[in-house]
């Protein structure tokens, strides 16, 4: 049987032409081109394209070229097999990523990011960063407002590229420009060959030859030594939690120090690196992890470079193998000092903070068991394994024992880091600081960040420790201490926290996105309407996903209950 014409009639022999006969040159979809493919993959070279990398990879974009395309999105796309719109809206949750689309214009060159968090305000950033505005070619160089940078103790301060400048001017910054001073400047710190030379890693070593984690483990707890990134947990508990689940198990280190006014974790990586290295090995050898990821905020490029150094270290003497310690880098993300928002962060994605239970010593890490840490927590774990636990738990004051890391700063004479009992008071701390700034009078202070809110100068005899500040309806948090005088308003101050709060959401859940957007609106008012306010923190406080707006109405409370004649 012959086989069937499907030829349309008259149609010429040997050809088969349908609709308008153009065809398609292109698949569907948003193009790239050649450069931009060659230069994605020029930026990714070897490196694999595992989904996780996808922030890593945007850095490298960003680093490179100082924005990201379109063109690189959807190169970045084909070459890790993944949707545009997928990497478009990883890109556009993280400050640090300018997402330029094709019919806008890049950024300049060079961007200055102006910290505007309560100290920096009370030390006049806002000021600076007008005069900054008006003084510099806006064609050539970008002046942002930008939160927290944790470096309160020298404030003002603002990031001119990757370069920090403290007690900042314009002049500091016209300078800057003119030298092309535009990179991180790395302080003195103790490498590892210092450190190993006074014994350091020895304990680890021994661990790891016949130790016992459980005898560890209880040393830890002896100690009295809770979570230092704010949650204040008893820290050798969740190393029994993580044990329980069956493996691969994983640790992973909170670095995103975000909290305005807190600096104590960059105080430690930029002096002594290995105390805190040496504890999270300590960790992840008692849960049997098999990688630690090290999450630390973009905010800390010289942390970052120390780091990056020292793990190789660690590598090059056998300590670890290459890639168990895996440095990841934030993007400009304060939600993403939440855990599990930090673990989604760590997996690629945006850091929306995850519906708990299950926890993460459970679900975490590519949904297997974590051990979550803070950077100072595990400071003190090597503290604890190499001096024992009466480092901290013989230390006794107004009945608390251990030793807390105040950040404090404001209106004191010498801001910075202080190590003190845990039972200090906050007339302790400020007498630490050197007393109040000459021509200041103590009015009152934040005593752990803004998520605390603000207490008077009258309530001084409270010691800052966990448990000891939830009578008051405040807590430590990450023993941020701010202190304010009487050339400052409470209502400025709580407004400057809601305003970060606003800004930081993550938006995920309707009471803490609009919730904090309304109470802005509210603190504007010339007289604050108390009971529609007081409304609006009982829902956030109930109803929101995580501790960012559990915690924001904090601030509008304490300056209802104990500034009143302010409002």
């Amino acid at each position: 049987m012959a086989p069937l014409d499907t030829k349309p009639s008259g149609a010429p022999k040997g050809v088969w032409k349908s609709g308008k006969g153009k065809g398609r040159h292109t698949p569907k979809g948003r193009q790239f081109t050649d450069e931009a493919q060659a230069e994605i993959a020029a930026l990714l070279g070897d490196r694999p394209r595992r989904r996780d990398l996808l922030i890593e990879f945007l850095h490298l974009i960003q680093d490179a070229h100082g924005h990201i395309s379109a063109d690189h999105i959807a190169a970045l796309a084909v070459e890790m097999r993944v949707g545009q719109a997928e990497i478009y809206e990883t890109a556009t949750f993280y400050a640090h990523f300018d997402v330029v689309k094709e019919d806008e214009v890049p950024p300049p060159a060079l961007t200055i990011r102006v910290c505007d968090s309560l100290s920096c305000e009370m030390a006049g950033a806002q000021q600076l960063q007008k005069a900054l505005e008006d003084g510099l070619d806006a064609s050539q160089v970008r002046v942002l407002r930008a939160p927290c940078m944790g470096r309160c103790d020298t404030a003002p301060v603002l990031e001119i590229g990757h370069n920090h400048i403290d007690h900042a001017t314009p002049e500091k910054v016209q300078a800057a420009i003119a030298a092309d001073d535009t990179h991180a400047h790395l302080p003195d710190y103790e490498t590892f060959a210092t450190y190993e030379a006074e014994g350091g890693y020895a304990k680890l070593k021994e661990l790891r030859e016949g130790g016992d984690w459980e005898k560890v483990q209880e040393d830890v707890l002896s100690s009295g030594l809770r979570g230092l990134g704010g949650a204040g947990f008893p820290s050798g508990k969740k190393w029994g939690f993580v044990r329980m689940n069956e493996g691969p198990r994983y640790l992973a280190v909170n670095g995103d120090e975000g909290e305005p006014g807190t600096f104590k974790d960059r105080y430690y990586l930029e002096r002594t690196p290995h105390v805190f290295l040496e504890g999270m090995l300590i960790a992840a050898w008692a849960v049997e992890a098999q990688t630690c990821f090290i999450y630390m905020r973009d905010e800390y490029p010289a942390v970052l470079e120390i780091l990056r150094r020292e793990i190789s270290a660690l590598e090059d003497a056998g300590i670890v193998e290459k890639g168990y310690i895996d440095l990841r880098r934030g993007a400009g993300a304060y939600i993403c000092g939440e855990e599990s928002a930090m673990i989604e962060s760590i997996e690629g994605k945006k850091g929306l903070p995850r519906h708990r239970p299950p926890f993460v010593a459970q679900v975490g890490v590519f949904n297997r068991p974590t051990l979550v840490h803070n950077v100072e927590t595990l400071y003190w774990v090597s503290k604890i394994c190499r001096k024992g636990p009466q480092v901290l738990n013989s230390v006794e004051k107004n009945g608390r024992k251990g030793l807390r890391s105040y950040s404090v700063s404001g209106r004191v004479a010498q801001p910075g880091v202080y190590l003190l009992p845990a039972g200090s008071t906050i007339l302790d701390v400020i007498d630490a600081a050197g007393g109040m700034a000459e021509g200041h009078v103590f009015k009152a202070y934040q005593p752990g960040g803004p998520s605390s809110g603000l207490l008077p100068a009258s309530i001084n005899d409270v010691p800052l420790d966990f448990d000891t500040l939830q009578p008051l309806g405040t807590f430590i948090g990450s023993a941020a201490v701010v202190v304010l005088s009487d050339q400052d308003t409470a209502r400025d101050a709580a407004l400057n926290m809601l305003r970060f709060f606003e800004d930081e959401s993550c938006g995920q859940c309707t009471p803490c996105r609009a919730g904090c957007e309304k109470a802005v609106k509210l603190m504007q008012a010339d007289k604050w309407d108390q009971d529609l306010l007081e409304d609006l923190c009982q829902v956030m406080g109930d109803a929101s996903i995580c501790g960012l707006g559990q915690a924001a109405p904090n601030p509008i409370r304490l300056v209802m209950k104990h500034f009143a004649d302010e409002i």
